[in-house]
């Protein structure tokens, strides 16, 4: 009995032993700054079978805390008291329009779907989705809300919002609908009328949709990320996913613009250039420095690779079939934000004032690693670009504090938008905040 028992005592000690082998955090070996710029670092691939998991655990702001912005510029609470607020867009009359969503219910089920809960959950995003837009109204311009109106509701997870051609469309995580819309109004009424469904079967990862208009009117840009890491739900979950389509309303036809990009959300034009650019989340599960997410250009026609190649031709040897004779045919993005950093919001610097000081650049909202060990993101970050458009040095933060001594997240920043007075405004998604940053001695524009 005792050789039994000893032998049962060694077991469990080896199977213990390989439960930490499996599960331990993956350190990495790269500092932040050589995964980010123009032209970041690769180590290699440490493919992971169980991710390492780090992720900052939500205990939200106390009454009088907030953010640190960067000398010369303060952060003040624009608003508060929201529900899960996500992608806000800055309306003719200088309204501000503020999804307020979470995940839809359902999802995967099984053991990646519990995984994916308790993630979630931890992070601050395991609430049920309020589902609505919230219009919230500066009236005399001095960078406080006067009023805020329940300007749409019973929507499924909202995320982009787009208006032209005398309508506001709105993409919920399964379908773009839209309501004919006036300058000042408060409301629309109703579900809206389709104009497209999109993709949203289980387990409908990256779920959301985002929206962007062109300049004339003629097409709207839609944003989806992947169902996957590495397409490995099959090839059937990815349609319309990982891209970003054009719905042409001259044609009424929704085509690809760019594929290979993993999960784009935030999307702009450069001013300086007329392109789009957008923000993309790479691929997980190899390492803590593997892969940099992104800000690039996207030319129409483009291939980003994923799931088989990243960074314009490394390949990720995990997905079958590889297909190396597309590889030289893809674009390498122009920028790259650091490895898992998650970043999500995007605004150039041309619709903000009294931000000169920085130079000519785009803004970053980097919503903050959940898989790398130490954590990165959590901040906002300014990139300049050179009088050619370009992309170039190092990231400049000009918001951070969103992490308190003990790593846990006060609050994630998500996206970005200017307020009618110029002012940066930031949605912080688990802070239930958005937080208003502006010059220290720029006077208030009326």
């Amino acid at each position: 009995m005792k050789h039994v028992r000893n032998l049962s005592i060694i077991f469990l000690l080896l199977a213990a032993g390989a439960v930490y082998w499996a599960t331990r955090p993956d350190v990495a070996q790269l500092s932040l700054t050589e995964t980010q710029g123009t032209k970041p670092k690769f180590g290699e691939a440490r493919e992971q079978k169980v991710p390492t998991v780090a992720i900052a655990k939500a205990v939200g702001w106390t009454a009088n805390d907030k953010p640190v912005a960067a000398d010369g510029f303060k952060v003040e609470l624009y608003a508060d008291k929201l529900d899960h607020p996500r992608n806000m867009i800055t309306l003719p009359n200088g309204d501000v329009l503020v999804t307020e969503a979470n995940k839809p219910a359902g999802g995967g089920g099984g053991l990646t779907g519990m995984i994916s809960d308790w993630l979630m959950a931890r992070a601050g995003a395991g609430v049920p989705s309020a589902n609505r837009l919230t219009l919230l109204r500066d009236a005399d311009g001095n960078g406080t809300v006067d009023e805020r109106h329940v300007f749409a509701e019973g929507l499924n997870s909202p995320f982009g919002m787009a208006v032209m051609r005398g309508n506001i469309f709105i993409a919920d995580t399964d379908a773009i609908r839209w309501w004919p819309y006036k300058d000042g109004q408060t409301r629309v009424e109703g579900k809206g009328k389709l104009l497209k469904a999109l993709s949203a079967q289980a387990p409908n990862m990256h779920w959301t949709k985002n929206l962007l208009a062109s300049d004339d009117g003629e097409i709207l840009y839609i944003a989806a990320g992947s169902n996957s890491n590495i397409m490995e739900n099959g090839r059937d979950a990815e349609n319309g996913r990982a891209r970003i389509s054009t719905y042409n309303f001259n044609t009424n036809k929704l085509e690809n613009f760019a594929v290979g990009l993993r999960n784009p959300v935030g999307m702009d034009w450069n001013p300086w250039t007329g392109k789009l650019w957008t923000v993309v989340n790479e691929r997980d599960m190899l390492g803590s420095d593997l892969v940099p997410d992104y800000l690039t250009e996207v030319p129409e026609a483009s291939d980003f690779g994923w799931p088989h190649h990243y960074w314009g031709g490394y390949t990720d040897e995990r997905v079958i079939p590889r297909k190396p004779e597309k590889r030289q045919y893809e674009r390498r993005p122009d920028y790259a934000l650091g490895a898992h950093t998650a970043p999500l919001g995007l605004l150039f610097s041309d619709s903000l004032k009294g931000f000169g000081a920085l130079g000519q650049g785009a803004f970053v909202a980097r919503h903050g690693s959940w898989n790398r060990y130490p954590m990165a993101g959590y901040d906002v970050v300014f990139i300049r670009f050179d009088e050619n458009g370009d992309a170039q040095g190092q990231p400049v933060v000009v918001l951070k504090g969103f992490l308190d001594a003990d790593n846990q997240a006060k609050g994630r920043p998500t996206m970005l938008a200017a307020d009618r007075t110029g002012a940066l405004l930031v949605s912080d998604d688990v802070g239930n905040r958005i937080w208003r940053i502006s010059p220290i001695a720029a006077a208030t524009a009326q």
